[in-house]
């Protein structure tokens, strides 16, 4: 039995804009976890640099240096984190779950006082450096050259960047309480009409011991297109899977029971970004492949 296709509730600006900020906020991120990863090794030699010519021995410099390094890796890959969980809540507002509304808001509220603290620690070290006591005096001298070993413009960067993230995070909040969000979180969803009820998820066809499982594997070298004269010279060489993969995947998805398995951790991300794309989005990016189909003769 079919059903009338409903279209979807229309996403207010008010969410789509909080998602698109979410977006960009994420996308903000990564940028500064790769321009932290590229700065470390020049902002590490001046460090080197500026530091003979204190009392400081080999090892001293070398504990600080390695301080400085590992502090580095740790802020790109919370970066990076950070960024997959903003993605995660835009993605969430936009398929409208109340749930990525709640935490979007627990979440602004952690990056609101995330980003005063920063603002707070950049303010401080320029205001008021490390005061430590006398026979800690070799440490001081070595950490307050940390701050002077970056890049001129790094230290600006960071405090526009705390100053950014609190307001984006203030928006994001405060366009998710605006009556058109809560009205777009807390609508119901239209009941089927009533009748026979579909059989819901893989048939039961276990008594006659058979399994049933949907494989969807993407582009998969087979040789079908090369047969069908499909001319696929412009798909990228990384969205490319091997048969065999493809197969074994699919018999360890069967195993298990799955009723529908996507091979490849690639397909596995892109299905579940597609699922919730705005479907203009989706028009745009979907490629028409029948303008690359070979007629013979033709």
């Amino acid at each position: 039995m079919s059903y009338p296709h409903e279209a979807p509730p229309r996403r207010p600006g008010a969410v789509v804009s909080a998602a698109a900020l979410l977006l960009l906020m994420a996308v903000g991120a990564v940028v500064y976890a790769v321009a932290t990863l590229l700065i470390t090794a020049g902002t590490v030699d001046r460090f080197r640099e500026a530091a003979r010519g204190t009392d400081a021995g080999g090892s001293e410099i070398d504990g600080v240096a390695s301080l400085l390094r590992g502090s580095t890796v740790l802020s790109a890959v919370l970066g990076v984190l950070v960024a997959l969980l903003l993605v995660g809540l835009a993605l969430g507002l936009l398929a409208g779950r109340s749930g990525a509304r709640v935490a979007t808001w627990v979440v602004a509220g952690l990056g609101l006082f995330c980003g005063c603290c920063g603002l707070a620690v950049l303010v401080g070290q320029r205001t008021a450096p490390l005061r430590l006591g006398a026979d800690d005096r070799v440490t001081a001298d070595l950490l307050a050259l940390v701050g002077d070993a970056y890049p001129s413009w790094w230290i600006p960067v960071n405090a526009a960047l705390s100053v950014a993230q609190i307001l984006g995070y203030l928006v994001v909040a405060a366009l998710l309480t605006l009556p058109s969000a809560g009205a777009f979180f807390h609508r119901r969803v239209p009941r089927p009409p009533a009748g026979p009820t579909p059989p819901a998820g893989p048939v039961p066809a276990a008594p006659l011991g058979v399994r049933v499982m949907a494989l969807c594997p993407g582009y998969t070298r087979t040789g079908y297109h090369e047969r069908a004269g499909i001319d696929m010279s412009r798909t990228p060489a990384w969205m490319w899977l091997r048969a065999e993969d493809v197969v074994d995947e699919g018999l360890r998805d069967l195993r298990k029971g799955k009723p529908v398995s996507v091979p490849s951790w690639k397909y596995k991300l892109a299905v579940a970004g597609l699922r919730h794309a705005p479907r203009r989005l989706l028009r745009g990016v979907s490629p028409d492949t029948r303008g690359r189909v070979g007629r013979p003769g033709g």
